[in-house]
């Protein structure tokens, strides 16, 4: 068999470490904490709460059926992981940019994914609220990985080269 080339070599690496940062961090919070659960970390502004988030993003669907909540979330996990896949092939070898941010979104995806099969839920913990007047739905590592991922591509899609010429004809 021949040598894995460096995007997928990436793509393991980051995917891998997305993945066993999020379970090991969740795996703590369901040993530590009970449900609801909340430890002061920074006094006003960050908290570890134990939250079994059974929707998605900011609770959406969450208090929707769960025999069709959880088969849902589970293929549209699924089909984001297939189009990732489907994206990494078409990266160019050595475009190390793009492999790092396709790992860290399916690298999270996966996190999640793992959670709603095992548990029904995703289990969120990163609490962040100013005193009393600004609350962040709280969430989890695989969230940090994808909102990552997908903000190295939109950086990428903004610090594109351009050839000198296109940039002297328009100034």
């Amino acid at each position: 068999m021949g040598r894995l080339c460096l995007k997928y070599k990436i793509f393991l690496f980051g995917f891998g470490l997305a993945v066993i940062i999020d379970q090991i961090t969740k795996h703590l919070i369901l040993n530590r904490f009970d449900h609801g659960e909340s430890r002061l970390i920074i006094p006003e502004i960050f908290n570890l709460t134990s939250i079994r988030n059974p929707g998605a993003a900011f609770g959406f669907l969450s208090q929707v059926n769960p025999s069709f909540r959880i088969p849902f979330f589970i293929v549209v996990s699924l089909l984001a992981l297939s189009i990732i896949f489907f994206l990494l092939l078409k990266v160019e070898e050595r475009d190390k940019r793009q492999s790092v941010a396709l790992s860290l979104i399916a690298g999270g995806a996966m996190g999640n994914l793992i959670d709603r099969i095992q548990l029904g839920h995703v289990v969120d913990f990163l609490d962040f609220h100013l005193r009393s007047q600004w609350h962040y739905p709280a969430f989890n590592f695989a969230d940090v990985a994808i909102c990552l991922g997908v903000g190295i591509l939109i950086f990428g899609i903004f610090t594109v080269q351009m050839p000198s010429e296109n940039i002297r004809n328009k100034i």
